[in-house]
């Protein structure tokens, strides 16, 4: 029953909140402390491509917006193409990832400190709208990787990432067997695969319509809204707040 769970809530919720929170307005409209996003958003209308979304209020540059569009971007000498031609339906779906990682201001609520060298943010448990999700497993479910996590693990020793040593060239539909395993998998759950859909005000679109405004703000709001209430620190509330939405919506009630 549904009810069970909330007692394991309100003890979620009473250890998080003998934590020291966070600044609640450092939630919104902000940039990741990582390789190449700006210090604070702000204009950038020469956005290339799949990035023009996010021209008024970006925290990437134009250059490393172009740069986010090659096979092999030197921003991180990465390669989507490490097992052949990527159809181009399944590399718009990569590209607009990464214009989202590297110029959104939206993701505030999710962003996570981290000790790597190359960053020291990043964010975790996205929830990504059902749309995109599936439709960017849809789209490159014939085409062909060799691992099901691309955060790490590759051979690098030609200065570019290369299938390692053992692994086999297979469609992504076997490495990532469901949507949920394609877009939780594959950046060590950057995303998560949301059951709300575009338009909720509840998950993160991962490339909208400029013209019709940027949704993306709303759902920063809500729940950047959200863990302010609850005075909680940045980092515990997405999980609380997921754990609370799929409550409501009956999911772990089958128990």
């Amino acid at each position: 029953m549904v009810w069970r769970l909330i007692p394991l809530l309100l003890l979620l919720a009473w250890t998080a909140s003998m934590c020291s929170a966070r600044n609640r307005m450092d939630l919104l409209n902000v940039c990741m402390d990582a390789k190449h996003h700006k210090a604070k958003p702000g204009p950038e209308d020469k956005l290339h491509g799949q990035c023009t979304p996010w021209k008024e209020k970006a925290c990437c540059s134009v250059s490393t917006s172009q740069e986010l569009h090659k096979d092999t971007s030197l921003l991180y000498n990465f390669t989507w193409e490490h097992c052949g031609k990527m159809e181009p339906a399944c590399k718009r779906h990569f590209i607009q990832d990464n214009c989202l990682y590297e110029c959104s201001p939206n993701l505030g609520p999710w962003i996570r400190e981290v000790n790597q060298s190359w960053r020291k943010e990043r964010f975790l448990h996205v929830p990504l709208c059902k749309e995109d999700c599936q439709q960017w497993w849809e789209d490159c479910r014939s085409s062909y990787t060799c691992k099901n996590n691309w955060h790490r693990g590759w051979d690098w020793t030609s200065g570019i990432n290369k299938c390692p040593a053992g692994t086999t060239c297979l469609t992504f539909e076997t490495y990532f067997p469901t949507p949920a395993a394609l877009c939780e998998g594959l950046w060590s759950k950057s995303y998560q695969a949301s059951n709300y859909s575009r338009g909720s005000g509840r998950c993160i679109q991962m490339w909208f319509n400029p013209a019709q405004g940027n949704p993306n703000e709303e759902v920063a709001r809500f729940y950047a809204m959200a863990m302010s209430t609850g005075a909680l620190p940045r980092g515990v509330e997405p999980l609380l707040l997921s754990l609370a939405l799929m409550l409501q919506l009956g999911l772990l009630g089958r128990v």
